[in-house]
């Protein structure tokens, strides 16, 4: 949801949101204490905290419908296998739906501006390079993870590490983006 001067409610919470649930994912891996609790908490806040932010939006496209759709049924998945329910399919068969279509209507589209044109400047290419590299690295060490690697857990620390920065950089950024730029808003996380 946008207000007035386009600013969206709940942007840093739904941030700190999924970095918890990241977090909890990573001890899970890593078989420390209260990891399923964290990656509990992590969905219902992602899930509460989204469907706070769908209620309070004024204006509802399509599109809306189908991220409230990919988030309850994605969010509802992780709560059901956590809490180790044998039937989840029908939410992950919803939620691959919604992805799709969502990734059809919007896909990259987050990353253009309104002429079509990439809008990322040197500090965000660099940052996305940053993203890349931790979802890599996120991939390569749960791999090494499953084969019982020496330093996996290291690389999926590292790459888990960087991707929580990554969602939380603007949090941590001193200076503000332009007031004007508020292309495609709505569909940040």
């Amino acid at each position: 949801m946008t207000t007035n001067k386009g600013k969206k409610i709940l942007k840093t919470p739904l941030r700190i949101a999924v970095c918890i649930l990241l977090f909890g994912l990573m001890a899970k891996l890593l078989l420390w204490p209260y990891a399923e609790q964290t990656v509990l908490a992590g969905f219902i806040l992602v899930s509460l905290l989204y469907s706070f932010r769908f209620i309070k939006k004024t204006q509802k496209q399509f599109l809306d419908y189908v991220k409230l759709v990919l988030i309850i049924c994605w969010s509802a998945n992780g709560i059901l296998r956590m809490m180790h329910f044998p039937y989840t399919v029908f939410f992950q068969i919803v939620t691959g739906a919604a992805f799709i279509t969502w990734f059809v209507m919007e896909g990259t589209a987050y990353f253009m501006d309104e002429d079509r044109h990439t809008k990322n400047s040197n500090v965000q290419i660099w940052w996305n390079v940053a993203m890349v590299l931790g979802t890599l690295s996120i991939i390569v060490g749960a791999l090494m993870k499953l084969v019982h690697w020496q330093f996996a857990e290291v690389l999926l620390a590292s790459g888990i590490i960087m991707v929580a920065f990554y969602i939380l950089k603007d949090v941590f950024q001193v200076t503000k983006m332009e007031e004007k730029d508020t292309n495609n808003e709505e569909y940040q996380v």
